[in-house]
């Protein structure tokens, strides 16, 4: 275990296996009281990030099958207080094309069967976390702040509809998330963001358009497609991720971790 704090994380999603935006990369594997997690620690302009591969690096693990309570206790376990988090998303609305970005900020839930809690009762009770703001704030306005410095295509606002996958949707899922409000959609943002918020961390994404849903799109969809694209707009993503870092302050300005449930560590 690493003796100094982590105040940053990475978690890098489909097509983001690489911490080579770092330097001076060490790997360490985090053993906690759900499984072992896997991180690399890397440092930028000085300062210690975490990175993690959702899928891991060799994209084996496929969404559901994801150990999401590992992964963000283990951030929590090293002292980190700020998560970007990347997604490869489809999208249900027409205005968010291939190749754009979407800082969303708000979630629709549709997986079936992942534990989605830290809290399970017992002697600690039962627990109730406010998630009305999902995503943390603060970082949202930085990633957007940063977009337009760096001169991508973001849309400052976006709902994401979480499926359990590994399927992708059919034309009609697809079709009813759209009229429920739903932008993009993915296969991992929930219980990720849940946990995160139950622990104290500050967590956003940025989800970059791979493709647009089934029915709107006239090709079937493909894996294939999404790592293309995922790679075609790679550098603009880091420079994305560059550029936040450095205009991450050094104290939270938000409410995040101000959470009276959040998780101990």
């Amino acid at each position: 275990m690493t003796q100094k704090k982590v105040r940053l994380a990475i978690i890098g999603g489909t097509g983001v296996y690489d911490p080579r935006i770092l330097e001076n990369i060490r790997e360490e594997v985090i053993t906690t009281p759900y499984g072992l997690a896997k991180v690399r620690i890397g440092t930028y302009q000085g300062e210690e990030v975490a990175f993690m591969a959702r899928h891991g690096v060799d994209h084996s693990v496929p969404p559901h099958l994801i150990n999401y309570r590992a992964n963000i206790y283990a951030l929590k376990m090293l002292g980190v207080e700020r998560v970007f988090a990347t997604t490869a998303v489809g999208s249900c609305n027409r205005n968010m094309k291939p190749g754009d970005f979407v800082v969303v900020d708000q979630f629709l839930d549709f997986t079936k069967s992942r534990v989605c809690t830290f809290f399970e009762g017992g002697e600690a009770g039962v627990v109730h976390t406010d998630v009305t703001e999902p995503y943390c704030p603060e970082l949202r306005r930085i990633l957007i702040a940063a977009a337009q410095e760096v001169g991508v295509n973001a849309h400052p606002a976006g709902t994401y509809v979480c499926t359990e996958g590994p399927r992708f949707e059919t034309a009609a899922e697809i079709r009813m998330y759209g009229q429920l409000g739903g932008d993009v959609v993915g296969m991992t943002n929930v219980p990720e963001c849940v946990l995160a918020r139950e622990a104290g961390l500050c967590y956003a994404t940025v989800s970059m358009v791979t493709n647009f849903g089934a029915g709107i799109s006239p090709n079937p969809l493909t894996h294939e497609e999404v790592l293309e694209v995922m790679a075609a707009n790679g550098e603009n993503l880091k420079k994305l991720l560059f550029t936040t870092l450095q205009q991450i302050p050094a104290e939270r300005g938000c409410g995040c971790h101000r959470n009276n449930t959040a998780l101990k560590v």
